[in-house]
């Protein structure tokens, strides 16, 4: 059902050391959906994030996942309760092999032979190089395997900070298939600063300025309105 709200971040005001980061981000993601977090860089999209999982927690405002609050909860407390992460960079364990990778990923012995068909599906090549050490992949590689490793355990919803960056464009279509396919098992809410790529994949959007939410509604009214691409989303 895509009526029920999965996550509702509400007001949340971050602060990292002495700034003031977030100034009143709401987003909401409904179950069954992809929800793109856009802006400018420097926006806030990745401390959003961040907020959600505990890694930067928020000193006011709501994070409700599931019905249940959980903002003030350890990041290990929230993760275990069904969030993946996927952060900006790969952020993959260098000197292990591709599998080492993927099975320290498990909450539960077991979890990655559960996942192994939809993985391998999404991602073939990692399945080719499964013994292959992490510092052997290419940066596709690396960032297939960065998703996949957020597949293993049993997420209700996955955060994907910045899927395309840095591919070819023949490894961001790669990519954008198998977050598509991915969202028919699972939510994903995904900052992406590729335009085109959000778009493509992304229900719903929400536009994060300056610490705060600009701006929210459907992908497809967004996509026709120069307006405010040009007012939020271009260069400055």
């Amino acid at each position: 059902m895509k009526n029920n709200i999965l996550l509702e971040v509400q007001d949340i005001q971050t602060f990292i050391g002495q700034f003031h980061i977030l100034q009143g981000v709401n987003v909401q993601v409904p179950e069954g959906s992809i929800v793109a977090l856009l802006g400018r860089n420097g926006a806030g999209k990745t401390t959003t994030l961040k907020s959600i999982l505990g890694l930067t927690p928020p000193k006011e405002g709501k994070v409700v996942f599931s019905g249940t609050e959980i903002q003030g909860r350890r990041s290990y407390e929230i993760a275990d309760m069904g969030i993946g992460y996927v952060p900006e960079h790969r952020a993959i364990f260098q000197d292990l092999s591709v599998l080492e990778n993927l099975r320290i990923a498990e909450r539960e012995k077991g979890d990655l032979e559960k996942k192994e068909e939809l993985i391998f599906s999404l991602f073939p090549d990692l399945k080719r190089l499964i013994m292959l050490p992490g510092t052997n992949l290419s940066g596709g590689q690396q960032q297939m395997l960065a998703v996949a490793r957020a597949l293993v355990p049993d997420n209700e919803l996955l955060l994907i900070d910045e899927p395309s960056e840095g591919l070819a464009p023949v490894l961001i279509e790669e990519m954008m298939d198998a977050i598509q396919q991915l969202s028919a098992e699972t939510t994903v809410l995904l900052v992406e600063q590729n335009f085109i790529v959000a778009s493509r994949l992304a229900e719903n959007y929400v536009i994060i300025e300056e610490g705060h939410s600009a701006k929210s509604g459907k992908m497809a009214d967004l996509i026709n309105d120069q307006e405010t691409i040009r007012r939020y989303l271009e260069a400055a």
